[in-house]
C-alpha cells in the first residue's frame, strides 16, 4: 500500500485537494481534522494542564489558546509534545485499517509534514502551492485573520520553495479547481501503474 503525505503552506489549498484525493476513492485522513477531534477529547484536559484556562469546560477555546500562543511563540513546543502523539497514533490505526482492507493508497493530509521531520512515515509527497499574492488573498479573507497571525504561521512553516524542492508531485492550485483536479487525477493514475501491472 502506498502511503501519500500531502502537504503545503497555509491558503495553498490544501484541504480543497484532499477532497479531490478522496473524490477519486483515495481514503483521507487530515491531521487538522483529528486535532479539532483531541481538543474536545483526550486532549483537552491535558492542554488545560499545560495552559490554564485553555480549556476550562473540558473542550479546548482555540482563540484563548492561541492568544497564549501568540503571546509566548516558544510554548508551541509543549502544545505540540501534547497533540503530535496522540495525532500519530490515530493516523496509524487509520494506515492499518486501510491496510487490512487492501487498500492500494491512503493520503495522510499533514501540514507540518516536514517541520515534525516525519517525511520517513510516508512512500510519496504531495506538496501544495501557488503565487504568493494568490495565497495571501486566501488567507487574509479567512474570518478573524491578521497580518500579525499570519506572518506568525509563516514563520514555523518550511518555506514553499524548499517543499517543493522535497516534493515527488506538485500541485499548482493557483490556476483554477479543474487544472487541480486533473493534476490529482494524473497523480492517482501514476500511482496505480505499479499496482495494476503486479496483478
Amino acid at each position: 500500500m502506498i502511503i501519500i503525505g500531502l502537504t503545503g503552506l497555509i491558503g495553498m489549498g490544501k484541504s480543497t485537494t484532499s477532497d479531490m484525493f478522496k473524490s477519486l476513492g483515495v481514503p483521507v485522513i487530515s491531521a487538522d481534522q483529528i486535532v479539532h477531534d483531541l481538543y474536545s477529547a483526550e486532549a483537552a484536559p491535558l492542554i488545560e494542564a499545560a495552559f490554564p484556562g485553555s480549556a476550562p469546560d473540558g473542550v479546548v477555546n482555540r482563540q484563548v489558546l492561541s492568544e497564549k500562543l501568540m503571546a509566548a511563540p516558544e510554548e508551541f513546543q509543549r502544545l505540540e509534545a501534547i497533540i503530535h502523539p496522540l495525532v500519530r497514533a490515530r493516523e496509524q490505526s487509520f494506515v492499518d485499517a486501510a491496510a487490512a482492507r487492501n487498500e492500494p493508497m491512503v493520503l495522510l493530509d499533514i501540514p507540518l509534514l516536514f517541520e515534525t521531520g516525519t517525511t520517513d512515515r510516508v512512500d510519496v509527497i504531495v506538496v501544495v502551492s501557488c503565487a504568493a499574492d494568490i495565497q495571501h488573498e486566501r488567507v487574509m479573507a479567512r474570518p478573524g485573520m491578521t497580518a500579525e497571525k499570519f506572518e506568525a504561521i509563516l514563520a514555523r512553516q518550511t518555506p514553499d520553495a524548499e517543499k517543493r524542492a522535497r516534493a515527488d508531485y506538485v500541485i499548482d492550485t493557483g490556476e483554477g479547481l479543474e487544472a487541480a483536479r486533473l493534476q490529482v487525477a494524473e497523480i492517482v493514475a501514476a500511482l496505480s501503474k505499479p499496482t495494476r501491472q503486479g496483478e
